[in-house]
């Protein structure tokens, strides 16, 4: 702004007060529009929120039904190998005491055939 040239002191001092006025007026907050939908938007992502939750929660119970899953089938089958095992020793005792007794019958047998004679 142009001031006259024979301005007085009390004039340039308002002028000043005037325009630091107008400098600190850029800086006062101005008033906000609130959205209307600021709500819906908090609601939609506590909502979002909520289903990434679930989501994640569903994905860890799986994973620990998984894991669940395969102990019991790591269990299983450790114990049908056991089981498998005993099974083979008790048929190797079984076969061992049959070759056991046909062994004493052939020397029974050949006991008596040598006393027939």
């Amino acid at each position: 702004m142009q001031e006259p040239k024979r301005a007085s002191f009390a004039d340039r001092l308002a002028t000043a007060a005037e325009a630091k006025k107008a400098r600190l007026a850029k800086f006062t907050p101005k008033p906000t529009v609130t959205d209307p939908n600021f709500q819906n938007r908090q609601q939609r992502r506590a909502a979002e929120i909520e289903a990434v939750r679930a989501a994640r929660e569903a994905e860890r119970e799986a994973a620990r039904l998984a894991q669940l899953e395969a102990q019991q089938a790591a269990h299983q089958a450790s114990l049908e190998a056991e089981l498998s095992e005993l099974d083979a020793k008790r048929q190797e005792r079984k076969d061992r005491k049959a070759q056991v007794k046909a062994e004493a019958r052939a020397n029974r047998e050949a006991k008596a055939a040598d006393r027939r004679k």
